[in-house]
């Protein structure tokens, strides 16, 4: 195991959070709120969300926290498998969508050394 992103710093966790308790506190009670089971949108689809942006932001805790979760809230490896595949399409698409802003800004700047 490397020195970067050891599930062990997962347990450092609350004496980071007491560092800025004011903050911790608010953070995790917004988390605890997205992460209730009485909402509209079911367990279970919470956690593939949780974990298709745990993919987008590539944070290993949060993969490892989401998987685990998504195991324990009835998803399937295929579940997981096809959020995945989900993410890895819609991300080619922002960058699509990124590469259009960039030529539209390299003719405006462009122009603008003509």
């Amino acid at each position: 195991m490397t020195d970067y992103q050891n599930p062990d710093d997962l347990k450092s966790v609350p004496a980071f959070a007491a560092l800025a308790p004011v903050e911790a506190k608010a953070f995790l009670a917004f988390n605890h709120a997205v992460e209730r089971k009485d909402g509209l949108i079911p367990p279970k689809y919470r956690e593939l969300i949780s974990l298709a942006v745990a993919l987008t932001t590539q944070c290993a805790y949060c993969l490892d926290v989401h998987t685990a979760a998504a195991a324990s809230v009835g998803a399937s490896r295929e579940e997981v498998a096809e959020a995945a595949m989900i993410v890895a399409a819609v991300r080619a698409g922002g960058t699509l969508g990124h590469a259009l802003l960039a030529q539209r800004l390299f003719e405006r700047h462009h122009d603008k050394t003509l």
